[in-house]
């Protein structure tokens, strides 16, 4: 009984994203690039007539499950400054190489004399995400990835596959998080700085779009100009009155004043944004950075063969977003918690075929480094640090 279970759990498909190697699923893996064949990172790629999607790697790599059912869907790309591609499932399959090659938009917005001051399309951008942005309950299904890094060195690693509850940007919180799976390398870290409670609700906190953002306290300027899915877009970025090295850009649709993407200055935050398939805007992927120094006492010194008095530490965090969920009727608001452990402190279920069968996005150099990091410390490697770490 307890095999039949286990077996029942890795076959079910989660969400829209998430699918295993069967009959019934294609995969399809290529590569995203421009007219000079440079990569593109970060783009919105999938089915949005079936909210099916997931985003380009730094390296313009992505990795798609889709069913027999979508073979006459059509595949869409989209990304900031690009003319949005289309091309049939069943025509990219037949692909010998599977590349796509998206156009740069050509844009005219130079000779354009805005008719509102760049703060205004920032003000517009905040007042209408209630109709540019998802803001009915609804989940997300995200890929959680949170390297540690000591010294410039990655020591540990936590996956989470995890369902989140959600009311869009008016809410300001996440309502609530589930964990479906859950895995972790070994620990090799000297300090364990701990963060207390799930880092995804960092996505809240410090969002621009979520909390309670004071657009009188930077300074806007016009930043430049580009275009996202046929739409002209405005790049406006805001300077803090009291610190200028602190800023926000937002890239702001200048017909709908939807954000399609955010950067800030805090945490090295990027957020990138694509549409459902009622054209209305939710999270696609999100990264950051959290620098930081922990003081070490002198055992720790002797250990670390230092006279320094602190250990350099960070925390780099990604999000894929692989797919949303609208039906109130089958999101079950009792699954979802909150949580005050640190991630590498969450107790949680680890099934390895889950993880063997799940549709993770194509490694980047980054997660690459970091894996050849973790598994040279003693030689052991992260599959072996899999299984014997998670019980």
């Amino acid at each position: 009984m307890q095999f039949f279970k286990k077996y029942l759990l890795f076959l079910f498909i989660i969400g829209f994203s998430f699918s295993i190697h069967s009959q019934k699923n294609i995969k399809l893996n290529g590569l995203v690039v421009d007219e000079n064949n440079e990569p593109i990172p970060y783009a919105a790629i999938g089915i949005p007539s079936k909210s099916l999607g997931t985003a380009t790697t730094e390296e313009g790599t992505f990795l798609l499950f889709v069913s027999k059912n979508n073979l006459s869907d059509f595949l869409e790309v989209s990304s900031i400054g690009f003319e949005t591609f289309k091309i049939k499932v069943q025509d990219f399959i037949n692909l010998k190489e599977k590349k796509i090659v998206i156009k740069e938009a050509v844009m005219s917005l130079d000779e354009i004399v805005l008719s509102k001051k760049p703060k205004d399309y920032a003000k517009l951008a905040i007042k209408k995400l209630w109709k540019t942005t998802i803001n009915d309950e609804h989940q997300l299904n995200i890929l959680y990835r949170r390297f540690s890094v000591e010294e410039g060195k990655a020591r540990f690693l936590v996956e989470h596959y995890i369902n989140v509850l959600d009311k869009g940007p008016l809410e300001g919180k996440f309502l609530g998080v589930e964990i479906v799976a859950a895995r972790k390398s070994a620990d090799y870290r000297f300090v364990k700085k701990k963060l207390k409670g799930h880092p995804i609700n960092v996505i809240t906190r410090f969002s621009p779009l979520r909390n309670d953002f004071r657009l009188k306290d930077y300074n806007w300027k016009r930043k430049g100009d580009t275009s996202y899915d046929g739409e002209d877009v405005l790049i406006v970025e805001g300077r803090f009155k009291g610190n200028n090295r602190r800023f926000v850009r937002l890239y702001v649709g200048m017909d709908t004043y939807g954000v399609y993407r955010v950067e800030t200055s805090i945490l090295s935050a990027l957020y990138v944004y694509k549409k459902d398939a009622d054209g209305k805007l939710h999270l696609s992927y999100h990264n950051r950075t959290r620098n930081g120094k922990v003081f070490i006492n002198s055992k720790q010194k002797a250990i670390l063969r230092t006279d320094k008095e602190f250990v350099n530490e960070s925390y780099k965090h990604e999000v894929f977003v692989l797919g949303v969920k609208k039906d109130s009727k089958t999101i079950k608001a009792s699954e979802y918690k909150t949580f005050n452990e640190d991630i590498g402190d969450i107790k949680a279920n680890y099934n390895a075929s889950f993880w063997e069968n799940f549709s993770l996005p194509p490694a980047t150099k980054f997660y690459k480094k970091s894996v050849k990091e973790l598994e040279a410390i003693y030689g052991v490697s992260l599959k072996d640090q899999f299984k014997a770490v998670n019980k």
